[in-house]
């Protein structure tokens, strides 16, 4: 097990090249080598076949040549055959012509026997070891038409054996000669390989140039034309990962111009408001010049929170969990219930019953709340009314705040929500960033933020919405 994790983790190390060779030329070679034991194993089988005909013939013409017409057991050798058999088998060969009982024998008596008595005129061919040299026999058991003078037995078995050296070489130059063809085979099989790999990963080499080429800055789309199926979905994840990158690099861009803007107002702002004070020297003036200077620092202020919390919102990574709706509700109407105070405004919540628990990350919801409940003491006057209460259904929950100020008009409610973009009726000391907060968060959770009209008398229902998580 600890060298089959080794071996794979080398592979995870290597490169495509050098991991298509260890995977493809150990299967190769392993193949080669199946091919050519079954190449032995068909070579010394045909071997066997062609010298044991040859084997065949010889115990034949040494059967036809018994006779037992002399009242004994002649047999007539044929020398020519066996000087021809001699010349194919290229070494010795020997003959056994026995009886039954054993008490006629003629050739070399101490020919190894069949392993199993062989079946009475059923030629049965064996492999043995005759003075250390390994031996291919054949050997064939008849009937006599009668016994020998002296002799019991009824039946006679010969047997014929060669030596296994002509199989031997046959078989070895076969095998030879097919290793030399699959070595070929493998060789060309490789540099195919090779050639094949080559051509098809020069559109990744050219890729890697186009994208080693590019300046930094550079987020366009990769050209997906010329390039394997097998790349393409990784090129347009590659891409769909660098549009989501550059859309936020133009959000933090944007963000950065705005920013910009909206603080050197305030600062030209602090500063003119304190040369006024130093020119001036009739003390209420310079009081009065004071006084506009602390309600500027607290517009900077409140300015610079909303910008640090429209860029956390935007970059902070989203941290789902279950939590009680209700609980978030009185929170944020605890909080902001001095303010709310100061106006004579009635901030309540309805708390969900049953108890209402949904699941996404509380700080940013947190956040985005205070956001909306803020933007709607700022707007009702007086005396006014403004309700929190959360909600939930299959497929998504909700934070509502609803007030019964002055509302916004359609064209109002479906542009609202972008940067320091500011309604009709808003005073001057919002800067369009609580509503971009509150929608920012919400497209976090894959939700989004709805404004709509109240449904009884004036006033805004604004709606934070997210989904349910998948599966």
């Amino acid at each position: 097990m600890s060298a089959l994790r080794r071996f794979t983790d080398r592979l995870r190390r290597t490169s495509l090249w050098q991991r298509l060779a260890l995977l493809l030329f150990p299967a190769l070679l392993l193949v080669t080598g199946i091919e050519l034991w079954m190449t032995r194993h068909d070579a010394l089988a045909a071997a066997n076949a062609a010298y044991d005909r040859s084997l065949l013939g010889a115990l034949k013409s040494i059967d036809a040549n018994i006779s037992t017409a002399s009242g004994g057991l002649s047999v007539e050798l044929p020398y020519t055959m066996f000087e021809f058999f001699e010349l194919t088998a290229s070494g010795q060969v020997f003959f056994r012509v026995a009886t039954s009982d054993g008490l006629v024998e003629l050739g070399s008596a101490d020919l190894p026997a069949p392993p199993v008595e062989p079946a009475m005129g059923v030629p049965a061919f064996y492999d043995a070891t005759y003075f250390g040299e390994a031996v291919r026999l054949a050997a064939y058991r008849r009937d006599l038409d009668r016994a020998p003078a002296g002799s019991t037995g009824r039946s006679v078995l010969i047997q014929v054996g060669e030596s296994t050296r002509s199989r031997q070489e046959f078989t070895s130059r076969f095998v030879r000669s097919a290793a030399l063809r699959d070595g070929l085979i493998l060789a060309m099989l490789l540099c195919g390989t090779a050639l094949a790999l080559a051509a098809a990963l020069r559109p990744l080499s050219r890729l890697a140039r186009e994208v080693q080429a590019r300046t930094p800055d550079d987020l366009t789309r990769i050209a997906e034309t010329d390039l394997p199926a097998e790349v393409r979905p990784l090129v347009a994840a590659v891409n769909q990962q660098m549009a989501r990158t550059q859309e936020l690099v133009a959000q933090q861009r944007q963000f950065l111009d705005d920013a910009s803007h909206q603080l050197r107002t305030h600062l030209t702002t602090l500063q003119m408001q304190a040369d006024y004070a130093r020119r001036e020297d009739d003390p209420a003036q310079v009081r009065a010049a004071l006084d506009a200077l602390g309600a500027e620092i607290g517009r900077a202020t409140r300015s610079a929170q909303q910008l640090l919390a429209l860029g956390r919102s935007d970059t902070v990574a989203v941290a789902p969990a279950e939590f009680d709706t209700a609980e978030l509700l009185r929170e944020v109407a605890v909080d902001l219930l001095p303010l709310a105070r100061a106006k004579r405004i009635d901030l309540g919540i309805h708390a969900p019953s049953p108890e209402l628990n949904a699941v996404g990350d509380r700080g940013l919801l947190r956040e985005a709340l205070s956001n909306l409940v803020a933007n709607a003491i700022a707007y009702t006057p007086a005396a006014g009314t403004i309700t929190l209460f959360a909600a939930g259904d299959a497929a998504g929950w909700s934070l509502n705040v609803e007030d019964d100020g002055p509302g916004l008009s359609e064209d109002e409610r479906a542009t609202l929500g972008q940067r320091f973009r500011r309604g009709a009726r808003a005073d001057q000391g919002g800067f369009g960033l609580g509503l971009a907060i509150v929608r920012s968060i919400a497209q976090r959770h894959r939700g989004d933020l709805r404004l709509e009209a109240r449904g009884a008398g004036p006033g805004l229902h604004a709606i934070i919405w997210w989904p349910r998580p998948a599966g």
